[in-house]
């Protein structure tokens, strides 16, 4: 006869290892998040769920993240989103001011996964300091400049050897403009010249000065709009009759002689049916 008692310690080892065995076949999710502020305008978390299966790295879609301010070792909950096909997804906050710093004007803030059926839980934290660019235009001797100034806001600082970079924006890819590395100089300012001839509509460039993820600033950008370009020649056929226009600028020729070879072919027609009652008459 068994012993219930070896009995019932059988079950609970083979139920452990099957829970460990479940436990350990989850895949690990893997966080990133960005922080990006734009002056005057969005504040945001650009944030990426990951995850090794298989031996490949994956982006995992349709996982909810809740997203916490940490102040004080307390969680205060800002919302939630659920990531994309691409395992992407984005937090807008109001602004700045919807969220609180610590004691050191730094803010931090968690993102986390609970965690399903396939994957297991996860967090990432960030922390960062409120940063702010101030650009503005300026020529010099006929030739025409962007200038921007990097501050603390949290201190009122002016920010020395930040490395900022300068693009003009495109339809596919922005134009880097200036040195690879414009670091700020000890009043917190670089100046990039900005090239002639360089097209744009109206002859309105879009600038953007950038500090891009920064370990203690995240990402913060400003944009500022300079009529220094040449003017762009609207050479659309939009509103023209041509071959790949929508029905209603269908060219004409294509409108009037299918239309006639139509109405003959019907024409031919109609002359030998009537031709044939005549025959039949006869």
């Amino acid at each position: 006869m068994i012993n219930p008692l070896i009995t019932r310690h059988f079950f609970l080892v083979v139920l452990s290892v099957f829970l460990c065995t479940s436990t350990f076949a989850q895949d690990k999710v893997r966080l990133k998040a960005n922080y990006v502020k734009i002056m005057n305008s969005e504040v945001y978390f650009d944030l990426q769920a990951t995850a090794k299966v298989d031996g490949e790295n994956v982006n995992v879609p349709k996982v909810e993240l809740l997203i916490f301010n940490i102040v004080d070792d307390e969680q205060l909950e800002l919302g939630k989103v659920t990531t994309n096909a691409g395992g992407k997804a984005r937090f807008t906050l109001k602004d700045l001011s919807s969220i609180k710093p610590d004691s050191t004007n730094t803010y931090n803030v968690e993102v986390s996964f609970a965690g399903n059926d396939a994957f297991s839980d996860a967090s990432k934290s960030i922390s960062f300091k409120d940063a702010a660019i101030e650009a503005k235009l300026i020529t010099i001797d006929s030739v025409n400049y962007v200038t921007a100034t990097l501050t603390d806001k949290s201190t009122d600082s002016l920010i020395i050897g930040q490395s900022l970079k300068v693009q003009i924006q495109r339809l596919f890819k922005n134009l880097p403009i200036g040195e690879e590395f414009n670091e700020t100089d000890e009043d917190g300012t670089i100046l990039v010249s900005i090239p002639e001839g360089i097209p744009g509509v109206d002859g309105i460039l879009a600038i953007e000065v950038i500090l891009n993820e920064s370990d203690e600033f995240g990402t913060v950008k400003t944009i500022v709009k300079a009529p220094f370009g040449k003017p762009v020649v609207d050479e659309s056929t939009f509103d023209e009759r041509t071959m790949w226009s929508p029905r209603n600028k269908t060219p004409l020729f294509l409108l009037i002689f299918p239309n006639l070879l139509t109405f003959a072919m019907w024409g031919i027609i109609i002359y030998l049916i009537t031709n044939l009652f005549k025959i039949t008459k006869s």
